[in-house]
Order: structure tokens, then C-alpha cells, then sequence
């Protein structure tokens, strides 16, 4: 495999989530800067493909390999540094509600042993900006909408410098405009990332066409 260019590999994969099979032979690539979606309805397995990914769920059969880890020999102390490669945008936006944006942002960069305060402020400044969201950093959670929430929530996934965004539903809990522009603010900044994103929102893939994966009946293909 070419690590360079393939960032997700999967090959014969059979998913499972408490011992229940959910997908079988699971065969995809996605290569450097690859925008994919990862479509089908709820309970057809793309959460727990997702969670396959980032390490939640442990690959069993078949192989897999993610930003240079292999999947199948991957072992539990080591999905944190897996994750630092990552970033990873939840539908419920999964803020921390008792401190502020900036303390919220600062808080993931501490576990991910950021050291330099100095360093920290700047990294925060330059992804409150590259959301749009500079101006709310000493607003908490609560006070904003759900549509900024989630841009906070993106600014998190950036925080490392990830080389893969994995997305689940991230416009789920948004009205539809609202959601348009979060996928426009998504493909926006991530032309120099690979983003897999997880969606059934047939209108927003409609509107902002992408290379499709879908999810039904067991089984993962191509549109």
C-alpha cells in the first residue's frame, strides 16, 4: 500500500458491534485529499464503520489500515495516538457545557499534550478563524446556536492538524440551511484533507456532489 496516498484501506473487512455482524466484506479505498460520502439509512452500519476507523470498535476479520495504522494488529494504548491523526466531527456537537469555547478548545489540546501556552492561544485563534467563529471564543456552548456549535465542533477536529476528517451526521441536528453551510464550510477548508463524511441527507449530496459510499443490507459499494 502506498501510504502516501491511500489514507483508508479496507479490504474483506466484516464489521461488528457486540459480536452482532453488521457489514460483511467491506472493500473501499480513499486517497489523499478525497472528499467521500458514506451514505444509507439509520441502523445500516455507518456509525459503526466510522467507529471501526477511529478505534472504538476492534477490526477482527479482514484488513484495514487508517493513516498509517493497521487495524487488526492496532493495540488499545495506542488508538490515542491513532485519534491525534484524526479528527472527528460528531452529530451532537459532544461540547463540554460547564466551560466556554476557548476553554473547550484548550481542554482537547492539553490531552493531546500541548505544552507551549503561547502556542495553544495562537492554534485556538487560528481555528476559531478558519470556522468563522473568532468573535465567540468566551461564549459557552449554550449560548450559541446549533449551527455554531457545530462550527466549534470542527474548529476541535482541526485543532491537531489532522490529515483525515471522519464525520458522522454532522448536519443531523441542523435545519436545512444551516446545514448547507456547514457542508460548504466543510469542503471549504478541508481541499487540503481527507474527509469521510456520514450522511442521509440526499438533498446535500445532491447539492454538493462527491464521490459516494453507500451502506445497505449488510453490505458497502460504490454509487
Amino acid at each position: 500500500m502506498d501510504t502516501h496516498q491511500s489514507v483508508i484501506k479496507l479490504t474483506r473487512a466484516q464489521i461488528y458491534q457486540h459480536h452482532h455482524l453488521i457489514l460483511k466484506d467491506v472493500s473501499f479505498e480513499i486517497k489523499k485529499d478525497e472528499f467521500v460520502y458514506l451514505i444509507g439509512k439509520t441502523g445500516s452500519g455507518k456509525s459503526s464503520l466510522l467507529k471501526t476507523l477511529y478505534g472504538d470498535l476492534e477490526l477482527t476479520s479482514g484488513e484495514g489500515s487508517i493513516v498509517g495504522f493497521d487495524l487488526r494488529k492496532i493495540k488499545e494504548k495506542h488508538v490515542p495516538f491513532l485519534r491525534r491523526k484524526i479528527g472527528i466531527i460528531f452529530q451532537d456537537f459532544q461540547l463540554l457545557q460547564d466551560r466556554n469555547i476557548s476553554e473547550n478548545l484548550l481542554f482537547v489540546m492539553r490531552a493531546t499534550d500541548w505544552k507551549d501556552d503561547k502556542l495553544m492561544k495562537k492554534r485556538l485563534q487560528e481555528v476559531l478563524e478558519l470556522v468563522r467563529m473568532s468573535t465567540k471564543s468566551h461564549k459557552m456552548p449554550h449560548q450559541l446556536s446549533g449551527g455554531e456549535q457545530q462550527r466549534i465542533a470542527i474548529a476541535r477536529a482541526f485543532i491537531n492538524n489532522p490529515s483525515l476528517i471522519l464525520a458522522d451526521e454532522p448536519t443531523g441536528n441542523l435545519d436545512p440551511e444551516t446545514s448547507e453551510e456547514i457542508i460548504q464550510l466543510l469542503q471549504d477548508i478541508t481541499s487540503k484533507k481527507t474527509v469521510l463524511m456520514a450522511s442521509h441527507d440526499q438533498y446535500l449530496m445532491d447539492r454538493f456532489p462527491k464521490r459516494t459510499i453507500i451502506c445497505d443490507k449488510n453490505y458497502v459499494y460504490e454509487k
